[in-house]
This record gives structure tokens, sequence and C-alpha cells, in this order.
């Protein structure tokens, strides 16, 4: 059996990406990790970091992101499927830039791997999340923040990244692949393992920067960047009593990343939300209504989330 880890990345160290860590974290029980590096400003340095790994396992695709595609966060698709072409593993792992696997869950993701190998019906694993926000000790656990995904698929040209890049599906028609017609849902059973996504975790003038990059490959550059201009400089993550506290421990790649934090004063622990500022999805009164809902009366089962893949019991 072998396995292929793969992702995709730009300006990744600049936006305070877990981008090393992340490649780190799965190394071990891949065979070889392919990672498409689009070329990002001249004062961003992802690619000299990667190399400097100096891992023969990895294997970097340069990439240069075209902007036509840099609406809807198709551009995300591209260059995850640019990656995924090059694997040959049997399974393919993908991890994205701000995702990290825990060394505890190494043994299992293999063992699942190997015991799943022969039912071809299973054509993808699905894992839980922990989403972090603000910092490393406080994370979603409410209504809107998707609780499970794929991230291991079979090798098939037919499986494809799927709309932003956030899952998989199958393609019928797999050399146009942004297709929405004839396309369906994989068929995945659970690993008994969670994906630490970082994506939100970032001093707040650099939590900001990394929203205008995300917001200009959905919305377009130009409407992007009239937004943010006037926008305030500081990301407001809001009071962090919202939210539910970490008590475990995180990846051993994470430790550097976790002892740099030095954006502690510049967070809300308690209080109400700045009344001047939009609210964020948590924040609103029929998320927190959902999320009372679900875990006083539903077992903590979220309602009526969408669910892009087909659960087997397995």
């Amino acid at each position: 059996m072998k396995i292929s880890g793969f992702s995709f990345v730009r300006n990744g160290i600049k936006l305070y990406y877990p981008v090393i860590e992340s490649i780190q974290s799965i190394l071990p029980i891949c065979d070889e990790f392919i990672i498409a590096v689009g070329k990002g400003d001249a004062d961003d340095d992802t690619k000299e970091r990667i190399l400097a790994l100096n891992n023969p396992k990895i294997k970097i695709i340069d990439t240069v992101w075209d902007e036509k595609l840099c609406k809807r966060g198709m551009i995300n698709s591209w260059q995850t499927d640019i990656a995924k072409k090059e694997c040959t593993g049997d399974w393919l792992f993908y991890l994205q830039a701000d995702e990290v696997v825990h060394e505890k869950y190494l043994p299992v993701i293999q063992k699942r791997c190997e015991e799943l190998l022969n039912d071809k019906e299973v054509e993808g694993l699905l894992f839980a999340y922990k989403h972090f926000w603000g910092d490393y000790y406080h994370y979603h656990n409410g209504h809107g923040w998707y609780p499970y995904e794929i991230r291991i698929i079979r090798n098939n040209p037919n499986i494809h990244s799927y709309q932003s890049a956030q899952s998989f599906r199958y393609f019928e028609y797999y050399d146009n692949p942004r297709q929405e017609t004839g396309t369906r849902k994989l068929k995945v059973a659970k690993v008994d393992a969670e994906i630490y996504h970082y994506g939100w975790v970032r001093p707040p003038n650099l939590m900001q920067n990394k929203c205008k990059a995300l917001n200009s490959i959905h919305w377009g550059k130009e409407k992007a960047e009239e937004y943010y201009n006037k926008a305030p400089k500081y990301f407001d993550y809001g009071p962090l009593s919202q939210l539910a506290f970490f008590e475990g421990t995180h990846p051993i790649v994470m430790q550097n990343m976790i002892t740099n934090f030095n954006w502690q004063d510049k967070l809300q622990l308690t209080g109400k939300p700045n009344p001047y500022r939009e609210l964020h999805k948590h924040e609103e009164f029929k998320y927190r209504f959902l999320t009372f809902i679900e875990k006083h009366f539903n077992g903590g089962k979220q309602i009526g989330t969408f669910k892009n893949y087909v659960l087997l019991k397995r």
C-alpha cells in the first residue's frame, strides 16, 4: 500500500499559514508529498522553506495562478487537482496549508487505509474537524462549522477537487472537472482521527491580510481591494468566551508556532461583540439558537448541515 500526500499553497509563510507544519505532520506515513506552489509575492519565501526541509519525499510543482480563475474560489480546486494528478499512491491524503494532523492519529489512519484498501466501494475517508479561532486555546463547536470532511481519496482520475477545494466529488466527465453537472458525492468511511484547522489563528493584522487574499479569489481582486481599503487593518475575533476551550494537546510540529504566539493583548476574552462591525456567523442569534438546540436536544449533531458525502457503514 502506498499513500501520497498532496496540497497547494501561495504566499503561505507571508500569510502565516502553518504549511511547513502541515507537510511535516503526515510525512511519516506518506511515501511522497506533492505540493503545487503558486508564484507568490517577492517577500514570501514559502518555496524556500519547503526546500529547506530537504526531504526526498517532497515534490514541488511550480505554478502561476490564472487571474481569470480567481473567482468563486475556482483557483483552489485547479491547484489541488494539479498536485493530485502527480500522485502515484493507492490512497491520496489531502491537507490544506492550514490543516495539521496530530501524531497520535498517524497509526490509526495508516491502519484504516490498510483495512479498506481492497474495499473498492469506499472511495474516501472522512475525518472529524477541530476549528481553532483567535488563538490555540479556543475552537468552534457550534452550528455552521463543518464537523466532518473528506481528506483521503482513492487515486481515481474521476475524483476531483470540488468547488473551492473544501471537498471532493466523482466527476463523470473528468476531462472537464469544473462543470457542476455530472457529479456525485463520494462513498466514504469514517476514520477515528481529527484534522486540526488553524486557518483562523493568526495575529489580527495578518488575519485581515489572509481574509483579503481569500476574498480576492472568491469575489475578484478589484472588489476585494475596494472593500479592504475601507476596512479596519486588524481583524476582530470577537469575545472568545463564546467558543469552547481546548484542553488537549497540539501536534508536536506546532510547538514553535505556539511558542511564538504573541497577540494575546489584542484578543477579547469576554464581553459583547463590537456593535460597529458585522457579526461573525457564530455570534448571530440564529446560529447560537441552533447550537443550543443541537447540544441539548440533538446529541450534539448539527441540524440541516450540507454533507458532501455518502457515509458507508464500515
